[in-house]
């Protein structure tokens, strides 16, 4: 039986440690765990999670970038069915505040540099959690005993991520051990060059690990059985640095992509290692990946279409779409994965002919068990075993999809969701601002930034600076806009509803769908 039949954590860690005993399971800054040592060692943490009181369904949470420890943890809890909750390390106190207190985590683990702001955020809780940093965790771990235990099973929750929230809150989307790894093996029987595994392979997690493009990263190599080098946060010297050790597939943002390959280290780098570049949020420009193809000349390049409630990617371009001349895939997300089916809908649910724009739903083994605590949210994205994604789409021909615009108004800057009723009601609070809609505009850099339109309220001025900074208070600097513009007044529908599209066309003029 190969590793990817396997589908809980607990059966995975003991496969590899068994066959592959001396191989590096997960490291950072050289600082390396072999199979055999991650089984051993994550025995130690469920007996210090059980000593903690903690047990099936229970929640705990970790604030901190992307570290070795991090998945240790998340790993080790999954065995036993504890939930792992990871938290974006950019959001301000009440952010994680409401998470916390969201998911009634017991345990709050904090990695180095993040006690200011872990005690800032649960000092606004009536209850908060156990906080735990990094040198008392490890010291607990190492005082504990590897006594054996029951594994949760395939149906057992094990991942929750919080998506920013259309409503101004967050909502935790909860992930089983299925739906973390159902879709390896029809991925593995259609015999897909990228879904084949080498022994000497290693991935690449600088992607934030409060995303599933960051966290998915690890999963994906303790399910393949390879190596995953861990780096706290993207730098383009450390992506390179990564090239240099070795790592044959990573995931990246297009933005990120551009840092990475322009950077003045780029052209004296060993990139002959490297199989596939994996890039999701965006496709890519044409012009970028010729200098990617010039750059990195032995990779596939691959586009991934997913999202946090289906456990990532959905949808795929493959490498022998990309060419250096152009085509209209290119301009596509790609085509379902085997395992995945997507189709896009009218109103009334009913599949649309090919080349009509409705929405993309999915039904698939990695949709997730739903969002913790929100029923109607739950039923409003799932129905009958379909996600519905938000995303407008239509799909041609050969079943490639091509998303034209996101029904519920997100904006992606950066690889970030970004809500604009979350940042609405930010501004809101500022005692110049009558009426506020955020909207997403191109940008270059980031494939969109954040834009608030603001109506002064009579007899006030309003001062765009003074805006931003107000809202940098209060929000994570990823969701601060960027630019304000001051209007007389809102565009409104004959319901008084605020057209946002109004508000985007004079800046998205000249393209052919309005997202970048």
């Amino acid at each position: 039986m190969t590793g990817t039949q396997k589908l809980t954590f607990d059966e995975l860690i003991r496969h590899w440690a068994s066959e592959k005993p001396d191989q590096v399971a997960i490291e950072q800054d050289g600082d390396a765990l072999t199979f055999a040592q991650l089984e051993e060692r994550s025995r130690r943490i469920v007996a210090m999670l059980r000593a903690h009181g903690l047990s099936k369904g229970d929640r705990i949470a970790w604030l901190g970038k992307n570290a070795r420890h991090y998945f240790e943890l998340f790993y080790s809890a999954a065995r036993m069915g504890v939930v792992m909750v990871p938290i974006g390390w950019r959001l301000a106190a009440p952010e994680i505040a409401f998470i916390l207190g969201d998911t009634g985590a017991r345990l709050l683990f904090i990695d180095e540099g993040f006690d200011e702001l872990a005690a800032k955020a649960c000092g606004q809780m009536d209850d908060p959690p156990e906080i735990v940093d990094t040198s008392t965790a490890k010291a607990e771990i190492a005082a504990a005993p590897a006594d054996d235990f029951e594994g949760a099973g395939p149906d057992d929750a094990v991942l929750q991520l919080y998506t920013s929230g259309t409503t101004g809150n967050p909502k935790g989307a909860v992930l089983t051990n299925a739906n973390l790894f159902s879709l390896r093996l029809p991925a593995e029987e259609a015999a897909q060059p990228w879904s084949k595994w080498d022994e000497n392979e290693a991935i690449l997690v600088c992607m934030p690990c409060a995303h599933i493009g960051g966290t998915g990263l690890g999963i994906m190599a303790i399910a393949a059985g390879i190596r995953a080098i861990v780096q706290s946060e993207f730098t383009p010297d450390g992506v390179l640095d990564g090239f240099e050790q070795g790592i044959t597939r990573l995931f990246i943002v297009p933005a990120a992509l551009q840092m990475v390959i322009q950077h003045p280290r780029a052209k004296d780098t060993d990139f002959s290692a490297v199989k596939y570049v994996m890039y999701g949020a965006a496709p890519i420009p044409l012009d970028l990946l010729r200098e990617a193809v010039q750059t990195i000349p032995g990779a596939g390049f691959l586009q991934c279409y997913g999202m946090t409630e289906t456990t990532g990617t959905i949808a795929m371009l493959p490498p022998d779409d990309h060419t250096l001349e152009g085509n209209q895939r290119m301009k596509s997300a790609g085509k379902a994965v085997p395992g995945a089916e997507l189709r896009v809908v009218g109103d009334d649910g009913a599949e649309l002919p090919r080349g009509e724009v409705g929405e993309l739903i999915c039904k698939s083994p990695s949709n997730m068990q739903g969002y913790w605590n929100l029923p109607d949210a739950t039923s409003g994205a799932l129905k009958d075993g379909w996600m519905y994604t938000g995303d407008a789409a239509y799909m041609d021909e050969d079943g490639y999809v091509y998303i034209q615009d996101r029904i519920k108004d997100m904006i992606i800057s950066g690889g970030e969701n970004v809500y604009p009723a979350q940042v609405e009601s930010a501004i809101y609070g500022h005692p110049a601002v009558g009426e506020v809609a955020v909207i997403g505009v191109p940008d270059d850099t980031w494939g969109e930034a954040v834009k608030a339109c603001v109506v002064a309220k009579p007899g006030s001025e309003v001062d765009p600076e003074d805006i931003i900074a107000f809202t940098r208070e209060r929000l994570a600097g990823f969701k601060v806009p960027k630019t304000i513009d001051v209007i007389p007044e809102m565009p409104r529908n004959a319901s008084g509803k605020i057209l946002r599209r109004e508000l985007r066309a004079p800046y998205w003029e000249g393209r052919d769908r309005q997202v970048n």
